[in-house]
């Protein structure tokens, strides 16, 4: 998964007094889409893709991230950032797809943009308007004017490996017409437990009811600000799928034998996918 980035390691702890080098690497996003340097096609490799914080202009506000091994990471959260030399925006979709790309270059761009709109969307208190600031003691922005404190959201949802002895459901989402297949998946709702998300979720959008639900792993995505949880069920009762049109558009059964799983290693939903394929899913 995108987070195996071994023997490298993320090391995401606040550190107010970190300084920016010139060859520390910068980070800054247009909506979903990465700045790096050049043309936008010559990439693949943290060092040779992504812009160095002595290429941003004299006065740019950046902000530490995190760290990769030794490689350091600042964001610039501003709507715009003005780097020296050629540079292009590629899609973080481009990123996670394109052939030979290093992993850990993904998993620093999905969490890169998590917390750096995490830091653009709270520019302003949400309680009293008045404009925040970061603080010095711990990851969080806070309100000088009534004293709110914000810290990084971070979104509970389930991946949903639904099975019926040796079929896997498997799933295309409504809304992305080219989409790969995926499995059933949701945000976990306030007051509800992880197994009760797996539950709702089935049921709402394909219609099943499950039991002998079981943990498998789980994963950051920093691209919604979730922490996925992977769970296998058996379907109890009748299996005929009741799909809701309005979140898929399709749902399948797949025996062992059919399955491919994804186009890339990157996702636990295509990890399930594979485990169950080669049998190796909780029991």
């Amino acid at each position: 998964m995108l987070q195996d980035i071994e023997p490298l390691r993320l090391r995401n702890q606040f550190a107010p007094d970190a300084v920016a080098r010139p060859d520390d690497f910068l980070f800054h996003f247009r909506h979903d889409s990465v700045l790096v340097a050049g043309d936008g096609e010559s990439w693949g490799k943290i060092a040779s893709t992504l812009p160095r914080v002595g290429d941003a202009a004299p006065g740019t506000d950046l902000v530490r991230l995190f760290a990769i091994g030794d490689m350091e990471f600042w964001g610039c959260p501003a709507d715009e950032c003005e780097v020296a030399g050629a540079h292009a925006y590629v899609s973080l979709r481009d990123v996670r797809r394109r052939p030979g790309v290093e992993r850990a270059l993904v998993f620093a761009s999905f969490s890169a943009y998590q917390l750096l709109r995490w830091y653009r969307h709270n520019l302003f208190c949400g309680r009293c308007g008045h404009p925040t600031r970061l603080t010095r003691d711990e990851r969080a922005i806070d309100c000088p004017a009534c004293g709110r404190r914000i810290y990084p959201k971070v979104q509970p949802a389930v991946i949903i490996g639904v099975t019926d002895g040796d079929r896997l459901l498997m799933t295309r989402y409504a809304d992305r017409p080219q989409s790969s297949y995926a499995l059933v998946a949701g945000f976990t709702e306030f007051g509800e437990t992880l197994e009760q998300t797996v539950e709702r979720e089935v049921m709402e959008e394909v219609g099943l009811r499950v039991g002998n639900i079981r943990y498998y792993k789980s994963q950051p995505w920093g691209i919604a600000s979730d922490i996925l949880a992977g769970f296998y069920c058996d379907v109890v009762g009748p299996s005929e799928v009741r799909l809701d049109p309005r979140e898929l558009r399709e749902a399948t059964w797949f025996s062992r034998y059919e399955i491919e799983g994804q186009g890339d290693d990157m996702s636990l939903t295509g990890e399930m996918m594979l485990t169950f394929r080669d049998g190796r899913e909780p029991r």
